[in-house]
């Protein structure tokens, strides 16, 4: 062998293995690709797999304080949906909050509500501001309401019972519902057929309802930051038990502190335990 046949020799043998260490570093990146893929894909099966079971609770709140026929705003009505979202949200809902609130916001928001109601969905309205019953139901009012009778009720007001009703045909696991509304407001005077308050409000299957006066009875908001209901009911909100323990805290908290002349209702068809805190399950 000479020496040209040695160096030809020699340069095959590294290029041999200059070919083989490519191959190799083309496995061993495949190799790592399909490792972080496997390990992708099992990060994506544990976090589905986290989530089946766990019961969604989703909330609207209304504070609705400016009504242009007032004398004065209800101030504490938007204290009240801003202190309450905080909380439900501390304990896991996911909280819709609208302040002063039109007819048009609030037909959005109940649809907002309608569309992400599941099976298994707790679900949460509040409304702070003025209601008015109308032919034996009861209304929650938008800021921009005109209202001369009792049928301009009907057509510009929401309906507590409509809501409670798409809720239940979303097929909602619990509904829970806190009305603020038995207030003296300008507009009930001028029906001919005068009524004081709300309406006894109808509780379909697994609801929980407080409000915060007795039906056709008016409460006073007090001068504090809250109205008298939210007031006790956030202070009873984070404490152990369940949604229904709450309500009648809540309620006996109210009555025996105003001597009776304020007496909340809670009206209960649930069938099994609700909690606000997430703790309690």
């Amino acid at each position: 062998m000479n020496f040209r046949q040695l160096d030809i020799s020699r340069r095959s043998i590294a290029f041999a293995a200059a070919l083989i260490g490519t191959v190799s570093l083309a496995i061993g990146a495949h190799a790592a690709l399909n490792m972080r893929a496997l390990d992708a894909a099992k990060a994506v099966s544990t976090e589905v797999t986290g989530s089946v079971g766990q019961t969604s609770r989703l909330a609207l709140v209304i504070g609705n304080g400016h009504y242009p026929d007032a004398s004065a705003p209800l101030t504490q009505s938007i204290n009240d949906a801003r202190a309450l979202s905080s909380s439900l949200r501390k304990n896991g809902f996911d909280v819709d909050m609208v302040e002063d609130a039109s007819k048009d916001d609030m037909v959005r928001a109940v649809n907002r509500l309608k569309s992400r109601i599941k099976r298994d969905t707790t679900v949460m309205l509040f409304f702070g501001g003025y209601g008015v019953q109308a032919g034996r139901e009861s209304y929650m009012l938008p800021v921009d309401a005109v209202i001369w009778k009792e049928s301009d009720v009907r057509r510009q007001g929401v309906s507590i019972e409509g809501v409670l009703e798409m809720m239940k045909e979303q097929g909602a696991k619990a509904k829970l519902v806190v009305v603020d509304a038995s207030r003296r407001n300008p507009y009930e005077r001028r029906f001919r057929s005068y009524s004081h308050g709300l309406a006894p409000i109808g509780t379909p299957d697994n609801a929980l309802i407080l409000t915060s006066a007795s039906p056709g009875k008016v409460a006073d908001d007090g001068k504090g930051e809250h109205s008298t209901l939210v007031s006790e009911l956030l202070n009873n909100l984070n404490a152990q038990g369940t949604a229904e323990s709450v309500f009648n805290k809540t309620r006996v908290a109210i009555s025996r502190a105003s001597e009776g002349d304020q007496v909340p209702t809670v009206s209960s068809s649930l069938l099994e335990d609700v909690h606000f805190d997430q703790a309690g399950g």
